[in-house]
């Protein structure tokens, strides 16, 4: 029984005008399309079924209320679901006093979701303008606000370069624990342009801490607070007296009680 060959087929070139027409048609087809889709588009920009028309806020307010949010943020949004600007309303939502940071979604269909998230203030600020309407949150950033809200709190303050808020804070919690045993908290901490550190108790007294890694400057004033009792009972005088001290010494400190000084030799030895 013979077997029959296939041969494969060969396929037949349209002629130029066919293969001319279906182009074209293609073309018209991705036009049309195209236009459909920008008039789609518009129609949703436009239309006042995707207008926004409820925000939900996520946020514990405590320096913040809601009629500072409405007044503040929402003057300043614009378009609907589709066109509103988030970079734009993210920025208006922390132009709200006491905003610190905030992340704004869509909700479909013409909603918007809202997570502020508020400072909380660590300190008061005393920048190189020496404005006071300015505060340290507890991320070290420096924010403006009004003092008054937190004047019965019993902040401390900073003073210092702008740009040294972080590290200032920092080196505040660090020597408040150090200063702890006094129990007389800081009531300034002051750093120069120069990079010298100083301290204000809040009973008066006056800690000269100079320059140095946070390490040494921790060291010296923990070197005082051990030693303290000792050199002021060596005086006839008690800790709670303590005027100053100069601990910018390589080798002691120098310390002043209520009706006793000392000299900076004579301090050499509370090492």
């Amino acid at each position: 029984m013979a077997t029959r060959k296939s041969t494969p087929k060969q396929s037949v070139a349209l002629p130029l005008d066919v293969r001319l027409m279906n182009g074209v048609a293609a073309l018209i087809f991705v036009a049309a399309l195209l236009t459909l889709i920008v008039a789609a588009v518009k129609w949703a920009t436009r239309s006042p079924v995707f207008t926004v028309r409820a925000i939900a806020l996520d946020a514990a307010l405590q320096r913040t209320n809601l009629a500072s949010v409405r007044a503040n943020a929402l003057p300043r949004l614009a378009g609907n679901f589709f066109s509103v600007d988030l970079d734009a309303a993210r920025t208006a939502f922390e132009s709200v006093p006491w905003v610190r940071r905030a992340v704004v979604r869509r909700v479909w269909p013409n909603k918007l979701a809202v997570v502020l998230e508020e400072h909380r203030a660590a300190a008061l600020w005393q920048g190189e303008d020496r404005r006071g309407d300015r505060l340290v949150n507890t991320h070290g950033e420096v924010f403006e606000a009004n003092v008054g809200d937190v004047e019965d709190e019993g902040l401390p303050t900073l003073a210092g370069p702008d740009a040294r808020s972080a590290q200032m804070l920092a080196m505040l919690r660090r020597l408040a624990a150090s200063l702890a045993p006094l129990s007389d908290p800081i009531e300034t901490l002051r750093l120069s342009s120069r990079g010298s550190w100083h301290v204000e108790l809040d009973g008066g007294a006056r800690l000269e801490i100079g320059r140095g890694s946070d390490d040494e400057l921790v060291g010296r004033v923990d070197r005082l607070v051990r030693t303290l009792g000792t050199v002021a009972s060596r005086f006839g005088g008690a800790p709670r007296a303590l005027v100053s001290a100069d601990l910018r010494h390589p080798d002691g400190y120098a310390l002043r009680l209520a009706g006793i000084s000392t000299t900076a030799g004579a301090a050499a030895s509370s090492k």
